[in-house]
């Protein structure tokens, strides 16, 4: 980039930004506002290993937060670059990393400076409960597509926009359970499959595999399950 040319505008929300910087320090408390992220990981890698080969493969996470998913690819034997604009999530993420001896690229970067500077052909793009925090989902996924070698694999997961996940995912979940902060989520701000698989296209990538998330808020147990009313994962393809 040319020093005339001015750095990509970052697709994200500032308010959305500090309202998990705040948290930050809490990110690796099983039991704290987090505790939903660490019941749903398992199940995520699981459906990531189910749908693309991880070992030895170029990862990128995007919207890493403060190091979960980024972790269990590594342990996968994936070599992984995570990137958040919360700099208190990167440092959770990289002194959690070091006790771990884990090997993590952490940056605090928007994917769209990782684009304009080249940084792409991953083999894996993850982006985990992130799409709906950001202004532009639609110019997010076409961003994370761009990221990705022909042949790549993305893996989005997002809460689909219905009264079911409504009344399960935000009062439910934010009010009357208390398993997250409040105002964690907004309704108007969740997208429907449909939604994920049109912008999907428009970037050039195929769907290939869609599964719901079933958490039990008693046991904490999640599965995958062929409900998407409410949490969902959705694989891509870059032809």
């Amino acid at each position: 980039m040319s020093s005339t040319q001015s750095a990509p505008a970052a697709n994200a929300d500032p308010q959305e930004l500090r309202k998990f910087e705040a948290l930050a320090a809490r990110f690796w408390d099983a039991h704290g506002e987090f505790r939903p992220l660490h019941q749903l990981n398992p199940v995520r890698s699981l459906f990531i290993a189910g749908h693309a080969t991880l070992e030895g493969a170029r990862v990128l996470d995007v919207g890493c937060g403060g190091g979960l998913l980024a972790e269990s690819l590594a342990r996968a034997g994936a070599r992984v670059t995570a990137v958040d604009l919360a700099p208190g999530m990167i440092e959770v993420a990289r002194l959690h990393a070091a006790e771990s001896a884990l090997s993590i690229d952490y940056r605090v970067v928007a994917a769209e400076e990782l684009a304009a500077a080249g940084t792409t052909g991953f083999d894996v793009v993850t982006c985990m409960e992130m799409l709906e925090h950001v202004p532009e989902p639609a110019r997010m996924l076409a961003t994370l597509a761009g990221l990705m070698r022909p042949g790549g694999t993305l893996f989005v997961s997002t809460l689909n926009r219905n009264l079911k996940s409504f009344m399960l995912a935000i009062v439910g979940a934010e009010y009357l359970l208390k398993l997250l902060p409040r105002g964690t989520h907004e309704y108007e701000r969740l997208i429907r499959p449909a939604e994920l698989a049109r912008w999907a296209r428009s970037a050039g990538l195929t769907l290939e595999a869609l599964s719901g998330i079933a958490l039990n808020p008693l046991t904490g147990r999640a599965a995958l399950t062929a409900d998407v009313d409410v949490n969902y994962l959705a694989c891509f393809a870059r032809p």
